[in-house]
């Protein structure tokens, strides 16, 4: 859906957590320390150009020091430029010219508290903050729709936000950017759009054609 013509996505799924449990803070940090030397091999062998670590909360709940520490071990492992959705978020934000922003996520409270303190401390300031009124376990977290992003988006909205940031890879919030902008007139920042948009930043690729990524992809437009 964000990919624009002639660019290819290689990936590998890294283990080291039960879906069935609520993925909370505890649960995040491990996972993030499971090593993931077998998967930058396995890219490698694939020849791709830039490395993304696809899990939002893994880092997010680490804050930004740990964020950058492991993503420089990413690129010293695969000898490529990498990013982490959690900086990319950040990335994303600052390249629309934005400070504050409205949050949610299907997150527990003090994951989604962690986020919202990852992004303060990047500078970011959060107005209001919204997660669902129950613990999701990852196969409910997967089981959520666009129409959830959507609601949960203009729920979360706040008359000093500039934009509205949803968080968490596995969530088809993509799916309701077009939607959400054209309902609160803001733009939509969720963690798999600015995932991609700083992939296609490191390869210098243009992207104003792919209408999916909304406004983040066509105010940034790469010539």
């Amino acid at each position: 859906m964000l990919c624009p013509t002639g660019i290819t996505v290689h990936s590998v799924r890294s283990g080291g957590y039960d879906v069935t449990a609520i993925p909370d803070s505890d649960e995040m940090r491990n996972y993030v320390r499971q090593s993931v030397d077998q998967n930058l091999r396995d890219l490698i062998d694939g020849r791709v150009d830039v490395i993304a670590y696809g899990c939002t909360s893994a880092t997010l709940s680490d804050g930004p020091e740990f964020d950058t520490t492991f993503c420089r071990q990413l690129e010293a492992g695969s000898g490529k430029p990498a990013v982490t959705t959690a900086g990319a978020l950040v990335e994303a934000i600052r390249a629309i010219g934005i400070s504050r922003v409205a949050f949610t996520s299907p997150y527990v409270k003090r994951l989604s508290g962690e986020a919202v303190g990852y992004l303060v401390q990047s500078n970011i300031e959060v107005v209001n903050e919204l997660v669902f009124d129950r613990e999701l376990t990852s196969l409910e977290q997967n089981a959520l729709t666009p129409q959830d992003a959507f609601e949960m988006a203009v729920k979360a909205d706040h008359k000093s936000a500039e934009a509205i940031v949803i968080s968490c890879t596995d969530y088809r919030a993509v799916e309701a950017i077009a939607d959400i902008e054209a309902e609160l007139g803001k733009p939509v920042i969720t963690s798999n759009q600015a995932l991609v948009f700083a992939c296609l930043q490191r390869l210098g690729v243009a992207y104003d054609r792919v209408t999916n990524g909304g406004r983040l992809f066509q105010k940034s437009s790469t010539a």
